[in-house]
């Protein structure tokens, strides 16, 4: 056990025993044959006090979760319910995970510190509760690459190889295992208020209103009663749809966006079958058991709607249907704002104050990459601070492409816009051809040398050029 911290940085916090034993269950982690350490997101440990510990204490708390000091004393598998490919599922809860610590970061924000892979809980059903180690590769991947692309996403805080063989029917078998932890905004999902609707619970139902607006959204303290539902439902809208922007501008399809999937606080999270497109294709598709394409890359914005519609109706205990509905009604609008200001963002533009500019290039700089199937990431990077990478988007290897009528109205659009920050495009990253990307062949690659000959040096690699690629975008900082 870890009896002590001593940076100044390390804020713990026990926020979550303040909603009580009916939200959760009280879990014994698994205990793991071996303990072989593989990431180690130093970046975050040290802005959440963790950074000065040994590897080995490190490993007693992220692999045998010692209890951190002045934190939560047990692990906690939270209760929730769901709807699975729109099929309601009142079996689920946290199954292969659980929360152990809360932490303040250098903002102030509550953190969870939370698993994945860590063994059986009353909600496993009939799994074994681990995860496979590609499936914590692939996670780290996931969040490292969103995080620099200014999406919020929980960050991968913590990868240990454990030893177990495990078989898998979507990965040859046996394979190797690990346990992840996670550091997230909120362990809240929509999938959490449904379960308090479905058994009919009410008064904890606004019992976790209420946990929610004073814990993660204070500036609606003010409002009480249908008041605070209303605002609460607006304010998840406003973050749901701020991140499901912020996907489609990364050219991120998550793959599986359940109600359970989603949380309150907005932020992204839970990478299984993702990918990132290779070009603007709406019906892409990450999962290859979404065979109608319900989570298909185009369709994310309809889908983070109607999970909206199912917390809503949640909250119709607490709130008058037609405002409830009213709230949902503005959804188009909120995306729309928020996709506008992804729009800049992704491209290091400063806003211009003018609503029918920043219009007038979204839709322009969309409809060239639908039209155009350039790669996706590739004009995003040409043109990385408007006009004024002009002459490098003149040598890029897709440079034929901003010569044709196609580009000319993003041209045009782009006039109004000058660099947010121009002092980022004296940046190296800046001199490379292509962008750094994460396809799939980019990620089989990478686990196919540590499969193959436990070679971690290309993903090692990659994490060093993904963290150049966050420094010069300039997007994750603060995140």
């Amino acid at each position: 056990m870890i009896s002590t911290i001593a940076d100044p940085a390390y804020r713990p916090s026990r926020r979550a025993l303040d909603l009580g034993s009916a939200f959760y269950d009280v879990v014994e982690p698994a205990r793991f044959p071996e303990h072989r350490l593989r990431y180690r997101n130093r970046r975050w440990a040290a802005r959440v006090g963790l950074d000065g510990l040994s590897d080995a204490d490190w490993i007693d708390a992220m692999a045998r979760f010692a209890p951190l000091p002045e934190t939560l004393p047990e692990a906690l598998a939270f209760r929730y319910h769901g709807h699975q490919f729109r099929s309601y599922n009142d079996e689920l809860g946290d199954g292969r995970g659980f929360l152990y610590a809360q932490l303040r970061d250098d903002r102030g924000r509550l953190l969870d510190l939370g698993t994945k892979g860590s063994g059986q809980t009353p909600y496993s059903r009939f799994g074994d509760g681990r995860l496979t180690l590609k499936g914590g590769v692939r996670e780290i991947l996931a969040t490292e690459m969103l995080e620099a692309l200014g999406v919020d996403t929980s960050k991968s805080f913590s990868l240990v190889e454990t030893g177990e063989a495990l078989e898998r029917n979507d990965e040859p078998s046996p394979t190797r295992a690990s346990v992840l932890v996670r550091l997230s905004h909120s362990h809240i999902r929509i999938g959490t208020f449904q379960r308090l609707r479905a058994l009919g619970e009410d008064e904890d139902l606004a019992k976790l209103l209420d946990y929610v607006v004073e814990t993660y959204m204070p500036e609606l303290l003010p409002t009480a009663g249908p008041a605070r539902a209303l605002a609460f439902l607006a304010e998840v809208q406003r973050r749901v749809a701020r991140v499901g922007a912020q996907w489609m501008t990364a050219g991120f399809a998550h793959g599986v966006l359940n109600t359970d999937n989603i949380n309150v606080t907005g932020e992204s999270f839970d990478y299984g079958p993702w990918r990132f497109v290779p070009t603007l294709d709406p019906g892409f598709t990450a999962a290859y058991f979404d065979r109608t394409g319900l989570y298909a890359f185009g369709a994310q914005p309809q889908t983070l709607a109607w999970n909206l519609a199912r917390l809503a109706e949640c909250l119709l205990p607490l709130a008058p249907r037609a405002e409830l509905q009213a709230t949902l009604d503005g959804f188009a609008d909120d995306f729309g704002r928020a996709f506008q200001a992804a729009v800049l963002r992704r491209l290091g533009l400063a806003e211009p104050g003018d609503d029918a500019a920043r219009i007038a290039l979204s839709e322009a700089w969309w409809r060239f990459l639908y039209e155009s199937e350039a790669p996706f990431a590739q004009p995003w990077h040409d043109w990385f601070g408007g006009l004024a990478s002009a002459e490098r988007a003149g040598r890029s290897p897709v440079a034929e492409l901003y010569d044709g009528e196609a580009f000319a109205p993003v041209r045009a659009a782009l006039d109004g816009f000058a660099p947010e920050h121009p002092e980022l495009l004296q940046r190296s990253y800046f001199s490379r051809a292509e962008p750094c990307t994460m396809l799939i062949a980019d990620v089989e690659g990478l686990w196919s040398a540590i499969d193959a000959r436990d070679d971690w040096s290309a993903f090692d690699a990659k994490l060093r050029e993904i963290a150049e690629m966050a420094e010069a975008l300039g997007l994750a900082a603060g995140a």
